[in-house]
């Protein structure tokens, strides 16, 4: 017994130390975000202006117009799909379960274009609507999917025909309308935190006050569930209302990232993996995942505004850059050993 307590002891106090690390990081590039641009600005004229103290002329036009709701959006964005794509992966003990790949998020990119291209919808509507799209596909992958219960694999497969299928309907909607309006959305829909307006961060930060204690405190459930339903059964979990709720959580937070910052390709599908490395051991890395995919954002738009080039890319553009050969690393890899049940 020694051992296992001695055991568990060092892999919480190694979970604690990339919770702390992850964060330090997190916030030393929303600084950079905030101070780094064409036009300079210092880290104490950035403490300066956060505090409503004086600063130097056009700091705080920068700042609360433009840096700091881009920042702002790409952190807790960032934050809510490493959430979702950890509660989907650990909750299915599958990689490949990522809202973003299994047709969540296609479902509330399909609805907040509907609401914003053809209703005319703005704002916390456009939320509301998004999230409504994201519970929606989640509820129609899932009773697509069962066949005297829920296998992850097949889960994956509809959700990916799914997702493929509400791609065409936005890409057809894309198609029909104005050319200008068109255009811009065609920058939302790859995924992008720039020109992003407090009326649209407000509802994900309201979001995530309620969701994330919700889901670390549902988290603690996965430790049993992982080792299957009938163990966690026996240590007390309540199998079926635990797993439920985790995925409605899962939807909302992947739901209301993409409302606010568009599809942002594979934060949710990297976040997790990258946790589970960093901390090791079999234990759930949910607020761990959350720190990787905000800080992942963050770096991502820091990178396509000011790395390559003269050109600004939307961070949707470099998440995939880099997401999409992990993707197919991962595919081929669980074809050779025969994973994914």
């Amino acid at each position: 017994m020694s051992i296992v307590a001695t055991t568990r002891r060092r892999s919480a106090s190694r979970a604690r130390r990339v919770s702390s690390v992850l964060f330090v990081a997190v916030v030393a590039m929303f600084a950079l975000t905030l101070s780094y641009g064409e036009f300079q600005i210092s880290l104490p004229d950035v403490v300066r202006s956060l505090l409503g103290l004086p600063t130097p002329a056009g700091v705080d036009y920068i700042m609360h117009s433009l840096r700091l709701p881009r920042a702002s959006v790409a952190a807790l964005a960032g934050l809510a799909f490493g959430l979702a794509g950890a509660i989907f992966q650990q909750l299915l003990r599958n990689p490949l379960a990522s809202p973003d790949v299994i047709g969540v998020a296609q479902g509330a990119t399909t609805a907040a274009v509907l609401a914003v291209m053809v209703g005319g919808f703005s704002g916390v509507a456009v939320s509301a609507i998004a999230l409504t799209g994201g519970l929606v596909t989640a509820i129609a992958i899932y009773l697509l999917s069962w066949r005297n219960g829920v296998g992850a694999y097949r889960l994956i497969l509809v959700g990916i025909g799914v997702g493929t299928a509400l791609t065409s309907v936005t890409s057809f909607i894309l198609t029909r309308s104005d050319v200008k309006v068109a255009a811009e959305a065609l920058i939302w829909l790859t995924g992008s935190v720039n020109g992003r307006t407090w009326s649209q961060i407000v509802p994900l930060f309201v979001a995530l006050i309620v969701l994330l204690p919700l889901t670390l405190i549902l988290g603690r459930a996965l430790s049993g569930m992982q080792l299957g339903d009938d163990l966690a059964r026996a240590f007390g979990v309540r199998v079926e209302t635990c797993r439920l709720a985790l995925l409605l959580t899962g939807v909302c937070l992947a739901g209301m990232a993409t409302a606010a910052a568009g599809p942002i390709a594979f934060v949710a599908f990297m976040s997790g993996p990258i946790a589970v490395r960093l901390v090791g051991g079999g234990r759930p890395v949910l607020l761990q995942a959350g720190l990787v995919g905000a800080l992942l954002v963050l770096v991502a738009d820091f990178a396509g505004s000011h790395l390559l080039g003269s050109r600004v890319y939307p961070v949707g553009v470099v998440t995939g850059v880099i997401g999409a050969p992990y993707l197919l690393w991962l595919l081929a890899t669980s074809n050779r050993t025969g994973r994914g049940g």
